[in-house]
């Protein structure tokens, strides 16, 4: 099993995902282009100490972009969305 700081690179926090937190306690997350679903579900349990009900993947592709003159492309990266059992959540911004 890959180290958890290979598995979950950071939380995704945008206005769609605030509202899937607060509606369906979803939490999204950037993955390791490699990392499966039980490798997801175990290293969330075991560093924010939650109980996950259920998790779903998402691979991300790279969109074509302009660098100055020329063209280029951004790598791919994998989403996760992991659903959370009921009394268990997560606060980013604890202080």
């Amino acid at each position: 099993m890959a180290e958890i700081h290979e598995i979950i690179i950071r939380p995704i926090v945008t206005e769609r995902s605030a509202l899937a937190e607060s509606t369906e306690n979803t939490y999204v997350f950037q993955v390791g282009e490699s990392a499966n679903k039980h490798e997801i579900r175990a290293a969330v349990e075991s560093f924010f100490s939650v109980k996950v009900e259920d998790v779903r993947t998402v691979r991300v592709r790279g969109k074509f972009k302009r660098f100055g003159r020329f063209y280029g492309k951004r790598s791919n990266w994998k989403k996760a969305y992991v659903k959370l059992a009921s009394g268990h959540s997560i606060n980013f911004f604890e202080a």
